[in-house]
């Protein structure tokens, strides 16, 4: 499928899953590609927020960002109100302004632990950028050079540890390929109906139960 026409049309279709928000999560291995999906996705959705967990996540707490997420975010959200969180800087190692996040009908969380398990409730959809762990990690290398060589040491260690101990591809309700002239989407585990059939123009994401 080349572009995201469907999927989007489908994401609107669906009810709201934390307060009037459609909050779609976007997971895979680090430099597996979500951050394009997740902002062309948007582009579908007519310019749909994006949070992106590397604005939540820290050096010290790399995967330990859950309270701050449901405080800043998601207790918004599911009062109907705007979210306001703090971006971390990466350079400068701390907190910065904070940005605010409406409740807009469809709002996309993007990062490596999106679809973790306190999240899923909240839920509508979780796509899962269905690349292999070592492939992702050696095109995340890749593209960040030799200077962040070591942090990518500690990341891999710390991403194989979240994932052994909470799994978010066995919960997604779609699998997502990146090919050369766009996306191949098939349905996901979590789907009872037509498991690992290919979703083309007449498809839609299918309903997890």
């Amino acid at each position: 499928m080349n572009d995201l026409t469907e999927p989007a049309a489908a994401l609107r279709a669906l009810p709201p899953s934390c307060g009037p928000v459609r909050l779609v999560a976007v997971d895979g291995h680090a430099g597996s590609g979500k951050s394009t999906f997740a902002t062309r996705l948007s582009a579908e959705l007519a310019g749909a927020p994006v949070l992106r967990l590397d604005d939540v996540a820290t050096h010290e707490q790399l995967f330990a960002w859950e309270e701050r997420l449901r405080e800043q975010v998601i207790e918004p959200f599911s009062r109907g109100a705007s979210a306001h969180y703090t971006p971390y800087d990466w350079t400068l190692r701390r907190f910065t302004a904070p940005r605010t996040l409406p409740p807009a009908p469809v709002v996309i969380i993007e990062g490596v632990g999106a679809g973790r398990r306190a999240l899923r409730p909240c839920l509508a959809r979780l796509f899962w950028m269905d690349r292999g762990a070592e492939e992702s990690w050696e095109r995340g290398r890749r593209r960040d050079g030799p200077a962040l060589s070591a942090f990518w040491d500690e990341w891999t260690t710390a991403e194989t540890r979240h994932f052994m101990a909470d799994p978010s591809r066995p919960f997604a309700d779609a699998l997502v390929t990146e090919r050369q002239m766009g996306y191949l989407i098939r349905t996901g585990p979590l789907t009872t109906a037509r498991a690992d059939q290919i979703i083309t123009q007449g498809d839609q994401l299918l309903p997890p139960y």
